[in-house]
């Protein structure tokens, strides 16, 4: 099973483009007051906390991830004296107690071990009456062009299933977010959905990506045999909502929780 996303460029053409236009509606959503000390939990490459340093006028942004590629991406990215970068495990966050006025997280905590713990620590690093905000997939349904996706996939291999985010990843649904930050501590939480559009301009701008060979999606599709492969791609032009002109027009929805540390 391919889960981790240990490379830059593949990411970004799989759903890089998705994760930075989610990161605005996020933050447009969360209403923190501006300024402050933040911190950005699993940030990849750094999509959302760019979009920090655009619109919420931070005094200081942390950003943290696993996987060293993602921050050597982010470092030269984006590099601005009140943007730092650091690899680090989630569960173990490099700074004291009560530092960062907001923690935020965006498409990331399905993919860390243990989320409770990271939760926990996100907590720990923030101050009393700070905000802790987070963003997932609804990979179980409106994140169409994995639904979509996994649909295909199941109707021809139904080992497939056992890979599909939506059955394995319980975060992406907003009853197991809310019980989550219950879990934590958290008080005042406020679970919502936010859609943004994903528009494809032709059926290779869809699959292409899924050839990247990383990540859950693509990790299977490059798991298959060519012949099986060739099969699922035909599946996938049967299914996918094809417009007279080739454009393929989805939506993508996103549960967002976020809660105050008492």
């Amino acid at each position: 099973m391919n889960d981790p996303w240990e490379s830059a460029d593949p990411y970004e053409q799989f759903m890089g483009r998705w994760s930075r236009r989610m990161a605005a509606r996020f933050l447009d959503w969360l209403e923190a007051s501006p300024g402050g000390r933040w911190i950005d939990v699993g940030c990849g490459t750094g999509a959302l906390s760019l979009s920090i340093l655009r619109s919420a006028e931070p005094a200081e942004i942390l950003a943290v991830d696993a996987s060293e590629a993602f921050i050597a991406t982010a470092q030269h990215l984006h590099q601005h004296s009140g943007l730092r970068f650091a690899v680090a495990d989630a569960r173990n966050l490099p700074e004291r107690d009560d530092y960062f006025d907001v923690a935020v997280s965006g498409i990331a905590l399905n993919f860390i071990p243990e989320p409770l713990k990271a939760l926990a620590e996100m907590k720990r690093v923030t101050r009393s009456g700070g905000a802790i905000a987070i963003y997932v997939w609804d990979y179980a349904d409106r994140m169409q062009m994995l639904r979509y996706f996994w649909d295909a996939a199941v109707s021809l291999d139904s080992a497939a299933e056992d890979l599909d985010e939506g059955s394995r990843f319980p975060l992406c649904q907003p009853a197991a977010l809310r019980a989550l930050f219950q879990e934590a501590g958290l008080e005042n939480i406020v679970v919502d959905g936010i859609e943004i559009p994903t528009q494809f301009r032709d059926f290779n701008d869809y699959w292409l990506p899924f050839l990247g060979g990383q990540g859950p999606a693509p990790g299977y599709v490059m798991s298959l045999s060519s012949e099986h492969r060739s099969r699922l791609e035909q599946r996938l032009r049967e299914t996918l909502p094809v417009q007279n002109d080739g454009a393929i027009s989805l939506v993508a929805r996103a549960w967002t929780v976020k809660a105050l540390v008492a």
